[in-house]
Formats: structure tokens, C-alpha cells, sequence
């Protein structure tokens, strides 16, 4: 008689760097396997769904191309050619050689690097206790969200805002600088509830015709790196016709008249010859959200990552300040709720063995860093060895020409640990094979949302492979680092964070499955005032005081202290007629899931979109291969003609495996590492490039 699979239905977090941490229900099979992985209806911002992409997740947990033993370097950098080893070999060659580099160069030449292929506190964050604990430059974490959160909290104090859910209950929900169809597809649930139920409209502000956009009632396409422009000309708008609350101004708000006597030149012709939108546009737009008071901005990450970024934030996030939107449910303006989870983690990072006076070096300057340029090494010596876990720099980190020159480096020792033998992987010495989220224990939070939760171990990992904590453990012990955080386990790590942040224990947090930690309508509104010292919503932003981050980073001094359109980007010009942007795909997650067939399947090979006008200028078909370069490097993929954008704007969804571009040269070969005013940060869709049809191959 055949016997059926035990199937039970456990609940975990999606780890993915996504503001929707979605809240899971993940089948488990026979206590040996996963099935299919759905949104819980249990948790009120994930409301039953998840992406595409995390519900065939057992098409990426149980991939048969996953790392599954410790290997060792047997040929070139990057020729794949590795040889099976021990995990006890592993882990002594690797303390052996972070112990000959600091000998022979000191402690700061180790350089332990890490982002966000987990969210989960324990699993991502535990790596900067090995740093503190043995002197190892420490690392600045600035390829993602820095520049977005000094933009908003600028303005309001903090970073968090309006509960998210609102956007259910609003009239005018304001998708901008994201596309979460993409990206956080949970955002489209709440502004669709409020169509269906309120007749709401959707607004969607982007540089392109994306797929949020197509689902939007009024859609605003801009130049790259005009938000700022585009958002002065809006507020001139209010101000001029009486749409803005002078009274919420006066109350809530640090210089009204200031700001209406500055944007008094800042027309909507004046925004329009800046943004490319038409005038008619703006005033439509402005006239729209100045008299429909539940109106909610959700602002995203992608309008931040130019160099004007934190600026164009800024400029976003003043309109409801003006219209004082802030007032009513549904209304305000909602980036991220970073500032609730209060998570004290000093024990996963080991902040009492922090040493101030040891380096720290930017994660977005690795290749500048490998390479040796003094500033970026902070006129300290050269990293010499490395730990990478999490994350994939060979594809990922600005200016690959450098990275890819850095990690040749045949005096550069790097071990990593990861999960698929990605292009990081492949030019390391040593690889480590990685459990991932469901292997192990973890404690999570909701950055686009307001939920914590804690990811219990569901099945065992496969073959040989250790989680992060692990790993540090074993090192921990080989190179002497002491510390408590090295001698619990995770779920000791999770219970006594937990408790030191006041949120209880691990056990009530887990019969929680998710808690809540929204507060209440005044507060999430700043009705009793904004962060600021003076509770005042700031229009004049003070640069040279971020409230984090390491400030007085990239020309700061020069940054508009009133809402306007900064020209620090890098503009077209002669040489480079065209404006470049790396926008995100629906299929792929930064380099995450490039490895499953089905998303491979979705997004093809790499494409450039370029207007119908623009090619045909330049005798370009759809379907030609064209190499775009500037002064950088060059990459060749495949053109897509699409009239969804601005003549001389070029997009390139997702960032493909290099491997996937002819000639083997990523997207990222074009963006510059340049440190973005006023506390770091990568400038990712920020490029000016020239594009040509690219010459045939040689023949023999």
C-alpha cells in the first residue's frame, strides 16, 4: 500500500532583502522537504500573498547545483576548478591565513564583507563580531539604503512614518521612486483594496512605463534624477493655488514662508524643462493631491540611488508637509519603519569589543579598496584577506572593471560562503557551503511594514552545508576571538537580543508568529510632532547633521538646503548622450534567484530599453545586440525598443550573471562608486553612456 507524505504547514519569514519580509506558510514534507510556500493570511500586511519568485522556493532550496561541501582553489582565479576538503581543513586554512596577514600586515588588512542575502539578524550581522572582536577593518554598509533614510528622516526626524496598511483606507495612494510589483508586490495589495473599496485612484511617479506604472490611474514619467525638480514644481503649484494648509505649515512645520518665497521661481515650466514632464502634467498632479487629503506617498528606494538622492527624498517627502496630508488616515507619507524595532544587538555584533580607532571601509568602494587607492583605504594599508558571506560583489558592487582587477589579485586570500557557486564564489580560495532560511534559526523585522517575528530551523540543510553562525563559531575558536555571542546558539542569540530590546523572550515571540509593533495613529502621524528637537517637520534640511551614518561623505557642502533640483548628476553630454538605469526585475532579487530555472526562464537574456526614436537614430532594430560603455568600462546585451520612457534615458532591468552579457561584462561595469552626499551610498541608476550597435563577432 503506498503511504502519503506527512505534509505540515509551518510559518517562517521571507529573508530577502525586500521591505515586505513577507509573513509565510511553507509546506514541510515529511519534516525532510518543502513545498509550496504561500503568504499567510495570519499576518495583516502580507494579507495572503508573496512574489513568484519566493512561492517556488522549493525550486531553490532543493536545487541540485547548491554547494554542499567545503572546497578548495585548484586552478586560476576563476576557472572553477576547486577540489572537495574537509570542513576542519577549510576552517584551519582560513584562520591560518588571516592570522599570517595580520603578522605581516596587522589586524586591518582582514576585511570581513557581508549585505543582505539574509535579513535575518543572527545570520547577517553576526560577522561584525568577528570584526570588533579581532581589530579587522570594520565595514560601512552603504550600497542600498543609506541614502534613501537620510533623505526622509532629514525631514521628519526618523525613519518611519504612516502605518502602510493605511494605504487600504486612502484616496490618492502616491507610488514613488519603486515599482513593488517588482519589488514589494504587498504595497499593490493595500493601494488596490483601496480602489476596489474606496474608488481610489493610484498614482505611480517613475522613470519608465514598469509594471507598477501600467497598473496606475495616473502615470509620471521622469528624466533620471529630476524627482527633485518635478516635486518644487508641484509644491510651487500648491502654493499658488491655495492648495497648501498653511495652518497644519504653521503648526507642524519649521519655514513655510521660506519655502513658498524659494519655490516661487520654481514653476511648472521651469520643473518641466528639467524633468521632462509636461506642464499640463504637474499642475494636474498637484492640483490632485492638494485637494484630496487622505492621500499617501509610499516612497521608495530607487529615486534615492542617484547622486542627488537624499535631496529628491527630501523634495517627495516636503508635499505632504504642505498639503498637511500628515492629519488624516490614509494620508502622509510612509519609506521605511526602521526606527521602531529598537533591536539592541550588541551581543550578534559584539559592540562591547568595538575599537574606534580601527578603519571602516565602504562596501561600495571594494574595488577601489582591492585596488589600492589611498582614500578608499583610508590611508591604511591593503586588505589582504577576506570572509564573504551574503552577498555577491563580483556582479553586484559599482565599477566591476575594479572588482574584477581587486579580486584577481593573486596576494588577496578570500574565502566564501554561499549557497550556489556564484561569480564571488568562483574567485575565491576557499568556498563554504551555506544553509539558507529554512536550515536554520533567525530573527527578522519588516522594514516595509511593522511586524518582527522569529524564522525557526524546518528541516535539516543538505550535504555538508553550516549557517553563518556556524562558521563564525568555528573561526571564532581557531583565531582566539572571545566573545559570549560565539558560544550561544542562535536561539540564544535571538532570546537574549530579544530581551535586551524589550520584546520579551524567544518562546512568547514565536507563539506571537508575527507582533505587531505599528504605533499608535498619533505617533505613526507626528501628530504631536515630528523627531526634530523642536517637534517640527524640517523643509530646510541640515546636511552637515545627518541623524546616523558617517557624515561629511561626497560634496555634501554643496547640497540645497531647501527642496530643489540638485545638478551634481551625472548629466548627458556629447560624449555620453544618454542616461543609464539599472532597475530592478520581477524575476531576480539583486543576484538572488538568477540560479532558478523558472526565473531564468522569465527574464531571458540581459536588454537594454531604448526609445522607438533614439534607435532609430542610431539604425538600432529590436533584437540587435549594442555595447553601451563610458569611461568606466562597456557591456554588451540585446536592445529592446519601448516608448515607455524619455528620449535619451536607457534602462536595464535586473543585474544579470556577467556571464549572461556578451563578452562576459556586467551592467554594473558602468556605475560609478563615488560616495553619495552626506553619508555614502551607490549611485546605481546614475550613469551617463554612449550606445552603439555592437561590431559582429571576428571571424577566423
Amino acid at each position: 500500500m503506498n503511504q502519503h507524505a506527512k505534509v505540515d504547514i509551518r510559518q517562517s519569514t521571507c529573508p530577502h532583502d525586500c521591505p515586505s519580509a513577507c509573513a509565510l506558510d511553507i509546506e514541510v514534507i515529511d519534516g525532510q522537504s518543502i513545498g509550496r510556500v504561500r503568504g499567510s493570511k495570519q499576518q495583516t500586511y502580507t494579507a495572503g500573498v508573496v512574489c513568484a519568485k519566493v512561492a517556488r522556493y522549493a525550486e531553490r532550496i532543493h536545487h541540485p547545483d547548491r554547494l554542499m561541501y567545503p572546497q578548495r582553489r585548484t586552478g586560476p582565479k576563476g576557472s572553477g576548478q576547486f577540489a572537495r576538503i574537509s570542513w576542519d581543513e577549510a576552517l584551519d586554512e582560513i584562520a591560518d591565513r588571516f592570522n599570517a596577514a595580520e603578522r605581516e600586515f596587522g589586524p586591518e588588512s582582514v576585511w570581513p564583507y557581508y549585505y543582505a542575502g539574509t535579513m535575518g539578524l543572527v545570520m547577517r550581522d553576526g560577522i561584525n563580531r568577528l570584526a570588533h572582536v579581532k581589530k579587522y577593518s570594520r565595514f560601512y554598509s552603504t550600497i542600498c539604503a543609506n541614502i534613501a533614510r537620510v533623505g526622509f528622516a532629514i525631514g521628519t526626524g526618523k525613519i518611519a512614518g504612516v502605518d502602510p496598511r493605511e494605504m487600504g483606507v486612502s484616496d490618492l495612494v502616491v507610488i514613488w521612486g519603486t515599482n513593488p510589483v517588482n519589488t514589494q508586490v504587498n504595497v499593490m495589495t493595500h493601494a488596490m483594496r483601496a480602489r476596489k473599496e474606496r474608488g481610489a485612484k493610484i498614482a505611480a511617479i517613475d522613470i519608465y512605463n514598469n509594471d507598477t506604472m501600467k497598473q496606475a490611474d495616473i502615470k509620471i514619467i521622469l528624466r533620471p534624477g529630476t524627482d527633485g525638480a518635478f516635486a518644487c514644481g508641484v509644491m510651487h503649484v500648491l502654493f499658488r493655488e491655495g492648495l497648501a494648509d498653511r495652518d497644519y505649515m504653521y503648526r507642524y512645520t519649521d519655514c513655510p514662508g521660506e519655502l513658498e518665497a524659494h519655490l516661487a521661481t520654481r514653476t511648472p515650466e521651469w520643473a518641466s524643462s528639467i524633468c521632462g514632464v509636461p506642464v499640463e502634467e504637474i499642475e494636474a498632479f498637484a492640483r490632485l493631491v492638494g485637494r484630496t487629503k487622505r492621500a499617501f506617498f509610499r516612497l521608495g528606494y530607487g529615486f534615492t540611488r542617484s547622486r542627488n538622492g537624499a535631496t529628491q527624498m527630501h523634495a517627495a517627502s516636503c508635499i505632504p508637509a504642505v498639503t498637511g496630508a500628515w492629519q488624516y488616515e490614509g494620508g502622509g507619507a510612509f519609506f521605511n519603519n526602521y526606527a521602531i524595532w529598537k533591536f539592541n544587538e550588541s551581543i550578534i555584533e559584539g559592540h562591547d569589543a568595538i575599537d574606534g580607532s580601527t578603519r571602516v571601509l565602504d562596501q561600495s568602494r571594494i574595488g577601489r579598496i582591492l585596488t589600492g587607492d589611498a582614500e578608499a583605504l583610508m590611508g591604511g594599508g591593503p586588505v589582504k584577506a577576506m570572509l564573504i558571506q551574503n552577498t555577491n560583489p563580483m556582479a553586484v558592487a559599482p565599477e566591476q572593471t575594479l572588482v574584477r582587477r581587486g579580486f584577481a589579485r593573486e596576494d588577496l586570500f578570500m574565502a566564501v560562503h554561499e549557497q550556489f557557486m556564484t561569480e564571488t564564489a568562483a574567485m575565491a580560495d576557499i568556498v563554504l557551503p551555506a544553509t539558507m532560511f529554512m536550515e536554520h534559526d533567525d530573527l527578522y523585522y519588516g522594514g516595509g511594514h511593522q511586524h518582527i517575528s522569529v524564522g525557526a530551523k524546518l528541516i535539516d540543510p543538505p550535504g555538508e552545508c553550516r549557517s553563518n553562525h556556524e562558521v563564525l563559531q568555528g573561526l571564532g575558536r581557531r583565531l582566539n576571538a572571545v566573545h559570549p555571542g560565539f558560544e550561544m546558539t542562535p536561539r540564544e542569540l535571538i532570546d537574549a537580543t530579544l530581551k535586551k530590546s524589550g520584546h520579551g523572550d524567544i518562546e512568547t515571540l514565536q507563539a506571537d508568529l508575527w507582533r505587531d509593533l505599528q504605533p499608535d495613529f498619533r505617533t505613526s502621524h507626528y501628530l504631536d510632532g515630528f523627531a526634530h528637537a523642536d517637534k517640527k517637520f524640517h523643509f530646510r534640511a541640515d546636511w552637515a547633521h545627518p541623524p546616523f551614518g558617517i557624515a561629511g561623505m561626497g560634496p555634501w557642502e554643496q547640497m540645497p538646503s531647501l527642496p530643489d533640483h540638485w545638478t551634481i548628476i551625472e548629466e548627458a553630454d556629447e560624449a555620453h548622450p544618454f542616461r543609464l538605469a539599472t532597475s530592478p526585475s520581477r524575476s531576480f532579487l539583486n543576484t538572488s534567484f538568477n540560479e532558478t530555472p523558472s526565473s531564468r526562464a522569465r527574464e531571458g537574456a540581459p536588454t537594454v530599453m531604448i526609445h522607438p526614436a533614439d534607435a532609430a537614430r542610431l539604425a538600432i532594430a529590436d533584437g540587435d545586440a549594442v555595447t553601451l560603455g563610458n569611461t568606466r568600462g562597456e557591456t554588451t546585451l540585446t536592445a529592446r525598443i519601448f516608448d515607455g520612457l524619455r528620449r535619451g534615458v536607457l534602462i536595464a532591468e535586473s543585474i544579470q550573471p556577467n556571464k549572461a552579457h556578451i563578452g562576459g561584462r556586467g551592467i554594473n561595469t558602468l556605475t560609478g562608486a563615488e560616495a553619495v552626499a552626506p553619508i555614502g551610498g551607490a549611485a546605481f541608476h546614475d550613469n551617463k553612456v554612449w550606445i552603439r550597435k555592437a561590431a559582429p563577432p571576428a571571424t577566423a
